[in-house]
C-alpha cells in the first residue's frame, strides 16, 4: 500500500466500515495518489496493512468494483481502472486523445464496409436517397479495457476503402480528415446489446455522444455516434464570463 495513502477509521460515522474504506480509497484514486493501471495490494495484504479484516477489505474492493474504480483480473489482482477525461474544446481522435494520457489505444473491429444511408444520416451527411456510405463499428480499448462502442458513417467518395482503416480514422483520413465539429451529448440507459458490448451491467448509464465533422469547406463528412462508459469518461468544458 502506497504511504501517502492513510486510512482512520471514524467510529461515529453512520456508514459501515467497508464503506468508510471505499469512499476513502475512492478519493485517493480521483486524487491522484493511485495511478491507472497501477496494481492495488491483495485484500489479504490491504487488510493486514490497515489492520482491518478481510471480509471488510473484500467488501470495499466490491464497492469501487461495482463503481468501475477498479478492475479486477483473474490471476492477477486487482488494478486501478483508466479513466479518460475528454476537453470538449479541441476535436481530436479517441486515439490522439489516449496517446496524450499515456494510455494504449486499440479497437476492436465488429463491421468495416459500405451500407445504404439511413435516413439521419443522408440528413447530416447532405447525402441523395440510396447512396452509400462507409461504416465503421468498433469497440474502442484503452490499455485492452472497453471503453466506448462507436459507429461512424462517412460518405464513399470521402473514404472509399474502410478495410484500410486501423488506429486512427483521422491519421487514415488525413487532408480528408474534419477540421470542425457538432457534438451533442446526453445520457441513456444500456440495452441488452449494448450491456454486453461494453461490459457493463443491464440498464447502467452510458454517455451517447452524437458528432458531425466537417472540413474547412462546409462540408459534412463524418457522422459519428458514440457509446461511452459512464464510469471512464470525464468530458470537461472550460467556460468564461464577459
Amino acid at each position: 500500500m502506497s504511504a501517502v495513502f492513510d486510512f482512520k477509521a471514524d467510529p461515529n460515522a453512520a456508514s459501515p466500515l467497508y464503506m468508510q474504506l471505499a469512499q476513502s480509497l475512492a478519493t485517493a484514486i480521483r486524487d491522484g495518489v493511485f495511478h491507472a493501471d497501477e496494481a492495488l495490494p491483495s485484500e489479504r495484504v490491504l487488510a493486514e496493512q490497515l489492520e482491518l479484516s478481510r471480509v471488510t477489505a473484500r467488501k470495499a474492493i466490491d464497492r469501487l468494483v461495482e463503481q468501475g474504480l477498479i478492475i479486477r483480473k483473474r490471476g492477477s489482482g486487482n488494478y486501478i481502472a483508466p479513466k479518460l477525461e475528454q476537453p470538449l474544446t479541441r476535436l481530436t481522435s479517441f486515439s490522439e486523445e489516449l496517446h496524450q494520457r499515456g494510455f494504449v489505444p486499440g479497437s476492436r473491429w465488429l463491421l468495416r464496409g459500405f451500407t445504404p444511408a439511413a435516413p439521419d444520416e443522408q440528413l447530416s451527411l447532405e447525402l441523395k436517397s440510396g447512396e452509400r456510405v462507409a461504416r465503421l463499428e468498433r469497440l474502442r480499448l484503452a490499455d485492452s479495457v472497453v471503453m466506448a462502442y462507436e459507429v461512424s458513417v462517412l460518405p464513399q467518395s470521402v473514404l472509399p476503402d474502410p478495410q484500410k482503416v486501423e488506429a486512427s480514422l483521422y491519421t487514415h483520413l488525413g487532408e480528408r480528415a474534419p477540421v470542425r465539429a457538432l457534438q451533442h451529448i446526453r445520457a441513456l440507459n444500456a440495452d441488452a446489446k449494448l450491456a454486453g458490448l461494453l461490459e457493463v451491467p443491464l440498464g447502467a448509464a452510458v454517455l451517447f455522444i452524437t458528432r458531425v465533422g466537417y472540413l474547412a469547406s462546409g462540408q459534412a463528412v463524418e457522422l459519428t455516434h458514440s457509446y461511452c462508459r459512464s464510469d471512464y469518461y470525464d468530458f470537461v468544458a472550460e467556460m468564461r464570463r464577459d
